[in-house]
């Protein structure tokens, strides 16, 4: 699924829209980034609380391409900026992880 049509799906708050044409098949949770590094495939969506900038970093690190900040976290203006600068796409949801895995499974995006 594109990018922007997973948001659109999500009803998320795009806060930097990276590139909305890139294809997410496989999603991950985490919150513990050493956790996130050592597990997730690179290219899938990441579904966090965690809203700082070293975030992004491991966003750049596993070349994952969208974070979704779950329970209604919002993205600081230094994780925006490293987001549009690295082309990565992060959006808020008001849904907890859970309800955030739930819906992107739903989708068909598994982990």
């Amino acid at each position: 699924m594109k990018i922007k049509d997973l948001c659109e799906k999500l009803n998320a708050d795009v806060h930097a829209t990276g590139d909305p044409e890139r294809d997410v098949t496989k999603a991950a949770a985490g919150d513990l980034l050493s956790f996130i590094i050592g597990t997730v495939s690179e290219g899938s969506a990441w579904i966090t609380i965690q809203a700082h900038l070293n975030v992004a970093a491991v966003a750049v690190l596993k070349d994952i391409p969208v974070i979704i900040l779950a329970s209604g976290r919002k993205a600081p203006p230094d994780l925006i900026e490293r987001c549009r600068t690295e082309n990565i796409c992060v959006a808020s949801v008001s849904e907890s992880i859970f309800g955030t895995c739930k819906r992107l499974s739903d989708l068909g995006i598994n982990g």
